[in-house]
């Protein structure tokens, strides 16, 4: 009786996926289950507060719909596309006969979101993507032949896709090349950025862009020098930092990161340009809301607000900024520093 042969080895042997370490994994690459989309894992992070890796909760819908009103057949520009999480609410307001412009700086995400708009069945006449910063709206109106907006969106914040992304440079939360692009293709990154600064320039940029008051002590010590992850360089805060009291020296870290972040990619200048072309880019009579998550930012918006409706150009402004609710900051913490202003364009 003849025995049967055992079966070959396999040309491509199994390779066992790696484990989902813990409840909560630490790494970005560990978090697989978040990054497929896993509907259980993702329910969990939500009910803790977090935010799923990959993805964006988009802050103040309920405030920002009330004030756009968006209605059947408004022209609509989202001026920061992220996650799609805004642009998703308004494009259900204004159809039928409505259409949507999103637009994004960054050619890793824009895809993305594209892609998953599409799937949801928003085709090229209600919704088309534009890669750009918001300073050039005005030419993507003209190239689609639009005269003006019914309503206009900008999110001023870092999406959480940006953030917790270690490749991107972002933040402290994992280590990373020391980048903080939002457009990966152009610009310097942050390592070059800061090796190519003087202690003055540094100094004044770390006062102004993110009011951080020691900045007279930390540009000495990071003007000129290479970092090239974002731990060295939060090391690097923390090792100036250590017998300041009554101070947390994470605080610092966090602010000299903003800091750099608004000079590597122009962020106010960016923001002035919106700022100053928005009365051209709005229909008689259209709305304008545009959130914030820092102080210069909002003082830039609140000038030029204020200065409209004083010219005329504005008929009406939000005199007060709107701030998340309570409900809302403890679903979604990444919401504390965020401010909402309005205005009206003049009939």
């Amino acid at each position: 009786m003849s025995e049967t042969p055992p079966p070959a080895p396999s040309a491509t042997p199994h390779k066992r996926r790696p484990r989902y370490a813990g409840k909560n994994p630490r790494r970005f690459e560990d978090k697989y289950k978040e990054h497929g989309g896993d509907a259980a894992t993702i329910a969990k992070v939500i009910a803790s507060g977090k935010t799923p890796v990959g993805t964006h909760r988009p802050i103040m819908v309920a405030e920002i719909l009330q004030v756009l009103a968006p209605k059947p057949g408004d022209i609509a520009v989202d001026c920061t596309l992220g996650y799609g999480g805004h642009a998703l609410e308004i494009l259900q307001k204004i159809l039928p006969d409505g259409k949507l412009l999103g637009l994004d700086q960054d050619p890793v995400q824009l895809p993305k979101t594209a892609a998953r708009l599409r799937e949801l069945g928003f085709n090229e006449n209600a919704f088309t993507v534009h890669r750009s910063n918001f300073a050039g709206l005005p030419q993507i109106l003209a190239a689609q032949n639009l005269p003006g907006a019914d309503l206009i969106l900008a999110d001023l914040g870092v999406s959480s896709m940006q953030i917790d992304d270690p490749t991107r440079g972002f933040s402290v939360k994992h280590n990373g090349p020391l980048d903080m692009r939002m457009n990966p293709q152009r610009g310097q990154p942050a390592s070059d950025f800061l090796q190519k600064i003087k202690p003055d320039a540094l100094e004044r940029i770390l006062t102004e862009n993110s009011d951080e008051p020691h900045a007279a002590r930390l540009s000495p010590a990071l003007a000129g020098k290479t970092f090239a992850t974002t731990l060295q360089l939060a090391s690097a805060i923390r090792t100036v930092l250590p017998a300041v009291k009554n101070d947390d020296s994470d605080l610092s870290v966090r602010r000299v990161f903003q800091a750099l972040r608004i000079a590597v990619n122009d962020e106010f200048s960016a923001l002035e340009t919106l700022l100053r072309n928005m009365p051209g880019c709005l229909k008689p009579d259209g709305r304008v809301t545009i959130l914030t998550f820092h102080s210069g930012e909002d003082r830039r918006v609140k000038k030029s607000f204020e200065a409209g409706l004083s010219a005329g150009t504005y008929s009406e402004i939000s005199h007060e900024v709107l701030r998340p609710a309570p409900e809302e900051l403890r679903a979604n913490p990444r919401a504390a520093s965020a401010k909402l202003r309005w205005a009206r364009r003049s009939a």
